[in-house]
Protein backbone atom coordinates (compact mmCIF):
# COMPACT_ATOMS: atom_id res chain seq x y z
CA UNK A 1 0.00 0.00 0.00
CA UNK A 2 1.33 3.43 -0.95
CA UNK A 3 2.07 5.85 1.86
CA UNK A 4 1.20 9.55 1.80
CA UNK A 5 4.86 10.44 1.26
CA UNK A 6 5.12 8.12 -1.76
CA UNK A 7 1.96 9.60 -3.28
CA UNK A 8 3.29 13.13 -2.70
CA UNK A 9 6.66 12.29 -4.29
CA UNK A 10 4.94 10.63 -7.26
CA UNK A 11 2.91 13.83 -7.79
CA UNK A 12 6.17 15.77 -7.57
CA UNK A 13 7.67 13.66 -10.37
CA UNK A 14 4.55 14.04 -12.53
CA UNK A 15 4.78 17.81 -12.03
CA UNK A 16 8.39 17.73 -13.28
CA UNK A 17 7.30 16.01 -16.51
CA UNK A 18 4.38 18.41 -16.91
CA UNK A 19 6.63 21.45 -16.38
CA UNK A 20 8.99 20.23 -19.10
CA UNK A 21 6.14 20.30 -21.60
CA UNK A 22 4.25 23.33 -20.30
CA UNK A 23 3.95 26.28 -22.69
CA UNK A 24 1.29 28.25 -20.78
CA UNK A 25 2.97 30.30 -18.06
CA UNK A 26 0.04 30.31 -15.62
CA UNK A 27 -0.23 26.53 -15.87
CA UNK A 28 3.50 26.24 -15.14
CA UNK A 29 3.11 28.57 -12.15
CA UNK A 30 0.31 26.37 -10.77
CA UNK A 31 2.54 23.31 -11.11
CA UNK A 32 5.37 25.03 -9.22
CA UNK A 33 2.88 26.15 -6.56
CA UNK A 34 1.74 22.54 -6.16
CA UNK A 35 5.36 21.47 -5.71
CA UNK A 36 5.74 24.22 -3.11
CA UNK A 37 2.82 22.91 -1.10
CA UNK A 38 4.16 19.36 -1.29
CA UNK A 39 7.63 20.46 -0.12
CA UNK A 40 5.99 22.34 2.73
CA UNK A 41 3.91 19.46 4.07
CA UNK A 42 6.35 16.66 3.17
CA UNK A 43 8.16 16.69 6.57
CA UNK A 44 4.84 15.79 8.21
CA UNK A 45 4.34 12.92 5.75
CA UNK A 46 7.90 11.64 6.27
CA UNK A 47 7.67 11.87 10.06
CA UNK A 48 7.63 8.56 11.92
CA UNK A 49 4.40 9.12 13.83
CA UNK A 50 4.39 5.69 15.51
CA UNK A 51 7.93 5.89 16.94
CA UNK A 52 8.37 9.64 17.50
CA UNK A 53 4.82 10.75 18.19
CA UNK A 54 3.55 14.12 16.99
CA UNK A 55 6.11 16.42 15.28
CA UNK A 56 7.42 19.31 17.34
CA UNK A 57 6.33 22.92 16.98
CA UNK A 58 9.41 23.77 14.91
CA UNK A 59 8.45 21.23 12.23
CA UNK A 60 4.94 22.67 11.96
CA UNK A 61 6.21 26.25 11.78
CA UNK A 62 8.64 25.39 8.98
CA UNK A 63 5.91 23.47 7.13
CA UNK A 64 3.51 26.41 7.32
CA UNK A 65 6.16 28.98 6.32
CA UNK A 66 7.34 26.83 3.40
CA UNK A 67 3.80 26.20 2.18
CA UNK A 68 2.77 29.86 2.38
CA UNK A 69 5.91 31.21 0.72
CA UNK A 70 6.32 28.56 -2.00
CA UNK A 71 2.67 27.73 -2.52
CA UNK A 72 1.09 31.19 -2.17
CA UNK A 73 3.43 34.22 -2.02
CA UNK A 74 5.85 33.40 -4.85
CA UNK A 75 3.15 32.13 -7.25
CA UNK A 76 1.13 35.31 -6.62
CA UNK A 77 4.20 37.42 -7.41
CA UNK A 78 4.82 35.48 -10.62
CA UNK A 79 1.18 35.69 -11.70
CA UNK A 80 1.38 39.44 -11.17
CA UNK A 81 4.53 39.52 -13.32
CA UNK A 82 2.74 37.57 -16.08
CA UNK A 83 -0.17 40.03 -16.07
CA UNK A 84 2.13 43.05 -16.15
CA UNK A 85 4.32 41.57 -18.88
CA UNK A 86 1.22 40.68 -20.95
CA UNK A 87 2.74 37.38 -21.99
CA UNK A 88 0.97 34.05 -21.70
CA UNK A 89 3.05 31.39 -23.42
CA UNK A 90 6.57 30.16 -24.02
CA UNK A 91 6.29 29.97 -27.81
CA UNK A 92 9.85 29.32 -29.03
CA UNK A 93 11.82 27.32 -26.45
CA UNK A 94 15.49 26.66 -27.09
CA UNK A 95 14.80 22.94 -26.54
CA UNK A 96 11.40 21.70 -27.77
CA UNK A 97 8.76 20.67 -25.25
CA UNK A 98 8.76 17.06 -26.51
CA UNK A 99 12.53 16.81 -26.19
CA UNK A 100 12.38 18.46 -22.76
CA UNK A 101 9.97 15.79 -21.53
CA UNK A 102 12.25 13.08 -22.86
CA UNK A 103 15.24 14.68 -21.10
CA UNK A 104 13.33 14.83 -17.80
CA UNK A 105 12.35 11.17 -18.26
CA UNK A 106 16.03 10.27 -18.70
CA UNK A 107 16.84 12.34 -15.60
CA UNK A 108 14.28 10.33 -13.64
CA UNK A 109 15.83 7.05 -14.80
CA UNK A 110 19.28 8.37 -13.89
CA UNK A 111 17.97 9.59 -10.54
CA UNK A 112 16.72 6.12 -9.60
CA UNK A 113 20.09 4.66 -10.66
CA UNK A 114 21.94 7.22 -8.50
CA UNK A 115 19.61 6.46 -5.59
CA UNK A 116 20.57 2.79 -5.77
CA UNK A 117 24.30 3.59 -5.92
CA UNK A 118 24.31 5.90 -2.88
CA UNK A 119 23.28 3.15 -0.43
CA UNK A 120 21.73 5.50 2.12
CA UNK A 121 18.62 3.46 2.87
CA UNK A 122 19.41 3.51 6.59
CA UNK A 123 19.13 7.30 6.82
CA UNK A 124 16.68 8.03 4.03
CA UNK A 125 13.06 8.82 4.83
CA UNK A 126 11.72 7.52 1.51
CA UNK A 127 13.40 5.60 -1.30
CA UNK A 128 11.71 7.90 -3.80
CA UNK A 129 13.13 11.06 -2.23
CA UNK A 130 16.61 11.04 -3.81
CA UNK A 131 15.52 10.10 -7.38
CA UNK A 132 12.72 12.67 -7.35
CA UNK A 133 15.02 15.32 -5.84
CA UNK A 134 17.68 14.81 -8.52
CA UNK A 135 15.03 14.85 -11.26
CA UNK A 136 13.53 18.06 -9.87
CA UNK A 137 16.91 19.80 -9.66
CA UNK A 138 17.63 18.73 -13.24
CA UNK A 139 14.22 19.99 -14.37
CA UNK A 140 14.94 23.36 -12.78
CA UNK A 141 18.28 23.62 -14.59
CA UNK A 142 16.58 22.64 -17.85
CA UNK A 143 13.97 25.39 -17.50
CA UNK A 144 16.69 27.94 -16.77
CA UNK A 145 18.84 26.97 -19.76
CA UNK A 146 16.30 25.81 -22.37
CA UNK A 147 13.65 28.55 -22.18
CA UNK A 148 13.71 32.13 -23.46
CA UNK A 149 11.08 33.83 -21.32
CA UNK A 150 12.49 35.42 -18.17
CA UNK A 151 9.44 34.31 -16.17
CA UNK A 152 9.97 30.67 -17.15
CA UNK A 153 13.62 30.96 -16.11
CA UNK A 154 12.52 32.30 -12.71
CA UNK A 155 10.25 29.25 -12.42
CA UNK A 156 13.33 27.15 -13.12
CA UNK A 157 15.09 28.67 -10.10
CA UNK A 158 12.08 27.82 -7.92
CA UNK A 159 11.97 24.23 -9.20
CA UNK A 160 15.71 23.89 -8.55
CA UNK A 161 15.23 25.11 -4.97
CA UNK A 162 12.31 22.71 -4.51
CA UNK A 163 14.63 19.87 -5.52
CA UNK A 164 17.28 20.98 -3.01
CA UNK A 165 14.67 21.20 -0.24
CA UNK A 166 13.29 17.79 -1.19
CA UNK A 167 16.78 16.27 -1.06
CA UNK A 168 17.37 17.70 2.42
CA UNK A 169 14.01 16.50 3.71
CA UNK A 170 14.43 13.08 2.13
CA UNK A 171 17.78 12.18 3.68
CA UNK A 172 16.95 13.75 7.04
CA UNK A 173 19.98 16.02 7.23
CA UNK A 174 20.77 17.37 10.68
CA UNK A 175 20.13 21.12 10.77
CA UNK A 176 18.53 20.69 7.35
CA UNK A 177 15.61 22.87 8.39
CA UNK A 178 17.89 25.79 9.23
CA UNK A 179 19.73 25.42 5.91
CA UNK A 180 16.42 25.20 4.05
CA UNK A 181 15.19 28.42 5.65
CA UNK A 182 18.35 30.18 4.50
CA UNK A 183 17.89 28.89 0.96
CA UNK A 184 14.22 29.88 1.04
CA UNK A 185 15.06 33.46 2.01
CA UNK A 186 17.69 33.64 -0.75
CA UNK A 187 15.25 32.34 -3.35
CA UNK A 188 12.52 34.72 -2.18
CA UNK A 189 14.91 37.66 -2.57
CA UNK A 190 16.05 36.33 -5.97
CA UNK A 191 12.50 36.00 -7.29
CA UNK A 192 11.62 39.46 -5.99
CA UNK A 193 14.64 41.01 -7.73
CA UNK A 194 14.02 39.05 -10.94
CA UNK A 195 10.38 40.14 -10.85
CA UNK A 196 11.50 43.77 -10.88
CA UNK A 197 13.94 42.96 -13.70
CA UNK A 198 11.12 41.37 -15.73
CA UNK A 199 9.04 44.55 -15.39
CA UNK A 200 11.97 46.64 -16.59
CA UNK A 201 12.74 44.31 -19.52
CA UNK A 202 9.09 44.38 -20.59
CA UNK A 203 8.92 48.17 -20.27
CA UNK A 204 12.06 48.65 -22.39
CA UNK A 205 11.61 45.96 -25.04
CA UNK A 206 7.84 45.26 -24.85
CA UNK A 207 8.81 41.62 -24.35
CA UNK A 208 10.15 39.31 -21.65
CA UNK A 209 12.17 37.28 -24.15
CA UNK A 210 15.77 37.22 -22.92
CA UNK A 211 16.95 36.96 -26.54
CA UNK A 212 16.26 40.69 -26.72
CA UNK A 213 19.17 41.23 -24.33
CA UNK A 214 21.43 39.08 -26.51
CA UNK A 215 20.47 41.15 -29.56
CA UNK A 216 21.26 44.30 -27.60
CA UNK A 217 24.72 42.95 -26.76
CA UNK A 218 25.31 41.90 -30.39
CA UNK A 219 24.30 45.34 -31.64
CA UNK A 220 26.65 47.01 -29.19
CA UNK A 221 29.53 44.78 -30.31
CA UNK A 222 28.82 45.43 -33.98
CA UNK A 223 28.75 49.22 -33.50
CA UNK A 224 31.05 49.94 -30.56
CA UNK A 225 31.97 53.45 -31.71
CA UNK A 226 28.57 54.52 -32.88
CA UNK A 227 28.11 57.22 -30.24
CA UNK A 228 31.62 58.62 -30.72
CA UNK A 229 31.14 58.85 -34.49
CA UNK A 230 27.93 60.76 -33.95
CA UNK A 231 29.68 63.26 -31.67
CA UNK A 232 32.50 63.87 -34.18
CA UNK A 233 29.98 64.49 -36.93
Amino acid sequence: MLTLSEIALALFLIADLALAGASRLKYAIRLVAMQGWIVGILPAFLWDWQSDGCPGLRIWIIAVVNSLVKGVALPMLLNYAVRKARTRRELEPIVSFQMSRFIVFLMAVGGFAIGRLLHVHETIASELAIPVAFTTMGTGCLLICARKKAITQVLGFLVLENGISLFGAGILLEYGIVVELGILLDVFALVFILGIAIFQINRTFSSTDTDQLNHLGDTHLMHPHHKHDHVHD
